[in-house]
């Protein structure tokens, strides 16, 4: 689905990948779970391009449900795969980033199994960004450092688009914009930070990681930051 001219999100029933457009070909942010290559691919011929016109895949952070299908994308397109150091180590052992929390002793068993059913199939990455980056997409798309939801989870923002790609440090939940919190959280308060941060910039749309695309109008960015300045987070949940 196009949600502005030469940026797509791609269908899907867990995390969102978007397809970016430009003269010198696609980037693809974040790939979904495991299985999600074909259907990737399935979108991009049908706007008519080829796998190769695929360049570049930048991943915000390591997860399964967003680097899931990295492996097997990259194989059938030989795209470049971009991600933060921390997150490119995870990837390339095809771990977890960080482990899921909880003080509920039964809780816990059930967290370490998610853990090792979700593995994903390793892929090295080809180029380690960092914030304050600026990639060649879309007329300058800046690297995000947004760590807190994973230690080296990063966001990308088009200042010409007014587009930020927030992976899981923003999602939306009932068309409301939220900050990542409970067990998936590696770092609170590096998450809330991250929030803080990226609504300083001149956002327009809000493109998250889970749930349906935002327009990110001053109001909500205001509620957004009301919510993470004045009323405490559950932690656990």
């Amino acid at each position: 689905m196009e949600i502005v001219p030469n940026v797509h999100v791609i269908p899907s029933l867990t995390a969102n990948p978007f397809l970016l457009i430009d003269r010198d070909g696609l980037t693809l942010i974040d790939t979904d779970i495991p299985g999600s290559a074909h259907r990737i691919l399935r979108y991009i011929r049908k706007l008519g391009y080829s796998p190769k016109d695929l360049n570049r895949i930048l991943l915000t952070h390591g997860d399964y449900d967003h680097a899931g299908s990295v492996a097997a994308l990259k194989k059938a397109t030989g795209a470049r795969i971009h991600a933060s150091l921390f997150e490119a180590r995870a990837v390339a052992e095809g771990r977890f980033p960080r482990s899921l929390k909880t003080n509920n002793p039964f809780v816990k068993p059930i967290f370490a199994l998610a853990e090792r059913l979700g593995r994903i199939r390793p892929a090295h990455v080809d180029e380690h960004v960092s914030d304050g980056q600026v990639l060649p997409v879309l007329g300058g798309l800046h690297v995000v450092d947004s760590n807190g939801h994973t230690p080296g989870h990063i966001s990308f923002f088009s200042p010409s688009l007014g587009i930020l790609f927030s992976g899981d440090s923003i999602v939306s939940e009932k068309h409301q914009l939220v900050g990542s919190h409970g067990p998936v959280t590696w770092n609170q308060v590096k998450a809330d930070a991250a929030v803080i941060k990226q609504m300083a910039l001149k956002v327009k749309i809000v493109c998250v990681g889970h749930g349906p695309v935002m327009m990110a109008a001053l109001t909500d960015l205001f509620l957004l930051q009301r919510q993470f300045a004045f009323v405490p987070i559950v932690r656990d949940r």
